[in-house]
């Protein structure tokens, strides 16, 4: 089974703590703080990988961990930083937010290597904080908390010309007659049911790269058969080329084909329907018409060219018309611009996770005059200080200014003189 679309939940590591301890040595009795920093967190880093054309790693294995950073050491041990975790994708994948959508990364273009995640920062060790004044500080400052999200990952293929249509139309037969690309062939319905990318060679090193998309149906853009899958993938093209049976040899109306199939794409995507289209009317070596009756191929023409769409009469079982239908895309490719469809980054998790992640929460107390602040991380830095120091208030001060619970407080109204409860601590604020 193709995999193009994949729901994953990744997390970098946690910074290692700041360790705490105070050298301790025949004949030095007053040796001072050796507390050493945490280590860093690994990051979550995504990388393109050539040799992928697929998502199928990602189908059953969901949760992807960076390791934590080691907490620092005595005698000045630095702790060992975490690894990082490398998810390697295809060209072409984005990584969206699985709550809103909004892109992360777009594994495409000059976008090779990406962290994603950002492993946290490790804590500072008590040698830091000794001054003249104290000399043997029995606080350190925890590692940065660790990072985690729900993404998905989607592979939108990257190619000139989109190859679209119904079913059965002759797509991967064109596609074997005009590259070097070798897609199945069989006269049955879903015969593709993976896009196949293949380089159409004009010669003198002229050339594009044309990607043949397995039949839509109707109801497509709602997800029917495998629809939306399918249409994902020509949303990077920049020209689109129609294929519609004109012999009818399934009993379907060519005309209606070509509306049907524009109205899933509008459906599906406004910007996606805009896309420029050259029509291939094909199988017409299959064309039957009776005296007098209509050309399918004419009746096209009246149709759509009108609308700016050429119409080109071609076989690609037997070749008719293929020369003149690539060098009619790659007039049209010439004339539109070369840049690289590429998704700009909407969601910036660096900037999101401080905002909305504080890992605290400050409301007011059983009064208008008391205030309450609580959660891990504030639970965790009172064990590390000694507030009945100066230093060791100042420095929990310095803590909650640096995350951002001052300014919550002041959001709610503190006034000088009111009561601020952090667990079993309690004292008056002065701005």
């Amino acid at each position: 089974m193709f995999a193009d679309r994949a729901k994953i939940l990744i997390r970098s590591g946690k910074g290692g703590d700041g360790h705490i301890s105070f050298r301790r040595e025949k004949f030095v009795p007053d040796g001072g703080p050796d507390g050493g920093d945490g280590g860093r967190g690994g990051d979550v880093i995504f990388e393109v990988d050539d040799g992928l054309n697929t998502l199928i790693d990602f189908r059953h294995h969901r949760k992807f961990s960076a390791t934590d950073g080691q907490e620092g050491g005595k005698k000045r041990c630095h702790g060992k930083d975490g690894e990082d975790v490398i998810l390697r994708v295809p060209a072409g994948t984005v990584v969206t937010l699985a709550e809103t959508g909004e892109v992360i990364a777009d594994m495409s273009g000059d976008n090779r290597r990406q962290i994603v995640l950002k492993g946290g920062r490790g804590g500072n060790g008590n040698m830091h904080y000794a001054t003249s004044t104290m000399q043997a500080p029995v606080y350190a400052q925890p590692g940065q908390e660790a990072k985690e999200l729900e993404v998905i990952l989607e592979l939108k293929m990257i190619a000139d010309v989109g190859l679209i249509g119904y079913p059965n139309v002759g797509k991967s037969t064109l596609l074997s007659r005009v590259t070097n690309a070798t897609p199945k062939i069989a006269n049955y319905h879903f015969t593709t049911i993976t896009p196949n990318l293949g380089v159409v060679d004009l010669g003198y090193g002229d050339g594009f790269v044309i990607a043949d998309i397995p039949g839509l149906i109707e109801g497509a853009s709602e997800g029917a058969g495998l629809g939306h899958e399918f249409l994902r993938h020509i949303e990077r093209c920049r020209l689109l080329v129609h294929l519609v049976d004109a012999a009818s040899t399934e009993g379907r109306d060519p005309v209606e084909d070509v509306l049907q199939i524009n109205s899933e794409l509008k459906a599906y995507s406004e910007k996606l329907a805009e896309r420029p289209q050259i029509l291939a009317a094909n199988k017409v070596d299959a064309i039957y018409r009776e005296d007098g009756a209509e050309d399918p191929v004419e009746r096209l023409r009246a149709r759509f060219e009108p609308e700016g769409m050429e119409v080109h009469a071609i076989s690609a079982a037997t070749g008719e018309g293929l020369k003149d239908l690539l060098d009619a895309v790659k007039r049209k490719l010439d004339s539109l611009p070369k840049e690289q469809i590429v998704y700009e980054q909407e969601y910036f998790p660096e900037e999101h996770m401080a905002a909305n992640n504080l890992p605290f929460t400050v409301s007011r107390g059983e009064d208008e005059h008391t205030f309450l602040i609580e959660g891990p991380k504030v639970e965790k830095m009172l064990g590390y200080t000694n507030l009945d120091s100066e230093k060791g208030f100042r420095f929990f001060q310095n803590f909650m200014k640096d995350n951002g619970i001052l300014k919550q407080l002041e959001a709610l109204g503190i006034q000088d003189g009111d009561t601020v409860k952090i667990y079993n601590l309690q004292f008056e604020y002065y701005k």
